[in-house]
């Protein structure tokens, strides 16, 4: 099978939004009237982002999640993307299953495929998402003002806890594993619950590269800082409950691990509230984990407000 008849057979689709997709030299999309564009580009490289085990059905899912949560950290709606994909041989079987978890993602949020490029190579994902959001009302990092609440949506440290297990250096009972690896894996972008927070939330982030990591971009843009107290993120881990999890390797998991692709944002105190209840109708449970501070350090805090050593270093590429 050659490289076109492989985009025929399981990537060209008819268009919907787009003026023009899949099949011409570029695609074309006209944005809606008074919204502007929100574009993001995410890489997943095998051995590195994900498993060589990893059922193909989950990347094509993953691939497209963590794009969607970007969009979702700026109050983006989704509407299309392109496919850059690098393969090491044209497997139907592989392809056929790797489609079906994009498109059923893709499907699930109205944001279709429009073009893209394919090669033989290491296994390699590469997609950029575009998104609206209405003229001046994107949620960026630098709009977190000094006594706003912090915020976390569904839960923390699973998938890195899924990944020291892969590691070898942590036995899960099998169903902790399982929900743990399905965390790691299947990513659910918080779409819904990102949109409504346009015009409440003050900043927000994506939580790709751990809590303290992501948090401090934000604290950063917006030239601030946070107390966040350690006994608010105890129950923000999925599978603590299967198993006898130990404290520090559950700090570790929620603080610094990744891979979560939940959000962090801040809002002033008298919306909690109005949080709550849009957590309620997007389905995505929220935590308040602490709040902006004046002083531009990110501190952890005890029940009984001591300040507690703060060792936890994030994902970097690089390092």
């Amino acid at each position: 099978m050659g490289e076109f008849e492989l985009i025929e057979r399981f990537f060209k689709r008819a268009a919907l939004q787009a003026d023009v997709g899949i099949g011409d030299d570029c695609a074309i999309w006209t944005p809606s009237p008074g919204h502007q564009l929100a574009m993001s580009a995410d890489m997943l490289v095998e051995g590195r982002h994900f498993l060589s085990t990893v059922n193909p059905r989950d990347l094509g899912h993953k691939s497209l999640a963590v794009n969607l949560s970007d969009l979702a950290a700026c109050g983006a709606t989704p509407r299309a993307f392109l496919l850059s994909l690098s393969l090491p041989r044209a497997d139907e079987v592989w392809l056929s299953a790797f489609t079906q978890g994009l498109f059923a993602l893709a499907d699930a949020h109205a944001c279709e495929l429009i073009g893209g490029d394919t090669t033989q190579g290491p296994l390699n994902v590469a997609i950029t998402v575009m998104g609206e959001v209405p003229v001046h009302q994107a949620i960026l990092r630098s709009g977190a003002q000094v006594g706003d609440d912090v915020y976390v949506s569904g839960h923390l440290g699973d998938a890195r806890l899924a990944l020291e297990a892969f590691r070898g250096t942590v036995s899960l009972p099998q169903s902790a594993l399982e929900l743990a690896r399905s965390r790691m894996e299947r990513p659910e972008p918080r779409t819904a619950l990102g949109v409504s927070l346009r015009g409440v939330a003050t900043a927000m982030a994506d939580l790709s590269d751990g809590l303290l990591g992501d948090l401090g971009h934000i604290l950063k843009s917006s030239r601030v800082g946070a107390d966040i107290q350690i006994a608010a993120i105890q129950n923000l881990m999925l599978t603590r409950g299967l198993w006898a999890c130990p404290q520090d390797l559950l700090q570790r998991c929620v603080l610094s691990g990744g891979d979560d692709y939940e959000l962090v944002f801040t809002c002033h105190p008298s919306q909690h509230p109005h949080v709550q209840s849009l957590s309620e109708s997007c389905g995505t449970p929220v935590t308040r984990i602490g709040r902006i501070t004046s002083d531009p350090r990110l501190l952890l805090r005890s029940e009984d407000g001591d300040v507690l050593a703060n060792t936890f270093t994030s994902f970097d590429h690089f390092s």
